[in-house]
């Protein structure tokens, strides 16, 4: 292990993220078999059918509320989480960090912003953990969610803010709003699955997410000293080649499937007075959509694979301590 690896969450952090993966990941499987039911008919029938699909969208839907609920206060009550706040607003650097990039793309600059270098070759303490562009994406999914959730809650309670829903365009609006929310969010989910699962010198799942910074070793061996994060040393996986091209294929056929299929297809979240057709238009839209479906499927098995490999290396470590400890000449307990 390089010092690429520098532990990125805490041990809560960590939690948080992977409850919030799998309620996410709920909500993308029960909103879309509810958006392209023709579609993704097994998928409807999977969840229980029309009512139970429904339902677990409900439940998913309070489970994230809940979870962002918990989030804010901590946030609010810990030292911690204050911190953690406060890494995530953007400051002068990122400014200057993103304008240099531009000017770095168009041949104007020699080199990158020190505050958008990642894994470029530099140690873990030159680079910050979340460049402008990890900020961002915190901000962009924040703001996403927010907004899902009050436009979900408004949907779901039509009769308490009838005030609202005044008119039937009024109404076709609020549905559509909500289900374009969903088809924005669902292109930031696929990319951010390709963009850890990816990644050369993590492939296949970027472990940061799911291993606590105070378990994560800096290096392979801790008597090297290291000039630089090491990266140069890494060697990648024969499969990689094959996996990167397979599967950013797909996330490109689901996201443009996606995006065809929502105009397409009536009544959620475009309403049928603005779709161009009607139902699925033909079977490349279909395998396009099930596509798109299958790659949510592959990021929740490596969100799942994650959490293996973490519980795995804790219990690595336990050993490893228990047989110091034993070597020692002191006790060892299984507690």
């Amino acid at each position: 292990m390089t010092s690429l690896d520098h532990g990125k969450f805490t041990r809560v952090t960590t939690v948080f993220h992977s409850l919030l993966a799998l309620d996410v990941f709920l909500l993308f499987f029960s909103g879309y078999a509810i958006m392209f039911n023709d579609e993704l008919w097994w998928l409807v029938e999977a969840l229980g059918g029309s009512m139970g699909v429904i339902a677990v969208h409900r439940v998913a839907g309070l489970g994230l509320i809940t979870l962002t609920v918990f989030w804010m206060t901590l946030l609010i009550i810990t030292p911690g989480g204050r911190d953690n706040f406060g890494t995530v607003l953007p400051g002068r650097d990122d400014v200057e960090a993103a304008i240099q990039d531009v000017k770095f793309a168009l041949g104007y600059a020699d080199e990158r912003h020190p505050n958008a270098r990642q894994f470029a070759g530099y140690k873990a303490d030159e680079v910050p953990l979340l460049s402008y562009v990890g900020k961002g994406v915190v901000w962009i999914f924040a703001v996403e969610l927010t907004l899902l959730m009050i436009s979900g809650l408004l949907i779901w309670s039509k009769t308490g803010i009838i005030s609202l829903f005044t008119t039937k365009a009024s109404a076709m609006a609020f549905v559509a709003f909500h289900g374009f929310l969903g088809i924005v969010m669902l292109m930031g989910v696929m990319f951010h699955i390709f963009e850890h699962g990816t990644h050369p010198a993590f492939y296949p799942v970027e472990m940061k997410a799911f291993l606590p910074k105070d378990i994560t070793p800096e290096y392979h061996a801790e008597d090297e000293d290291h000039d630089t994060t090491g990266i140069e040393d890494l060697e990648l996986s024969p499969t990689w080649n094959w996996a990167v091209n397979l599967f950013g294929l797909m996330v490109v056929i689901g996201i443009v499937s996606v995006l065809v299929g929502s105009i397409f297809d009536e009544t959620y979240p475009i309403p049928r007075e603005l779709t161009v057709g009607g139902g699925p238009t033909n079977l490349l839209l279909t395998i396009g959509i099930n596509v798109g479906i299958l790659v949510l499927f592959i990021g929740l098995v490596l969100s799942m694979y994650g959490n293996v490999m973490r519980r795995r290396y804790e219990r690595q470590l336990a050993e490893e301590r228990r047989a110091t400890t034993a070597a020692d000449g002191g006790e060892t307990s299984d507690d």
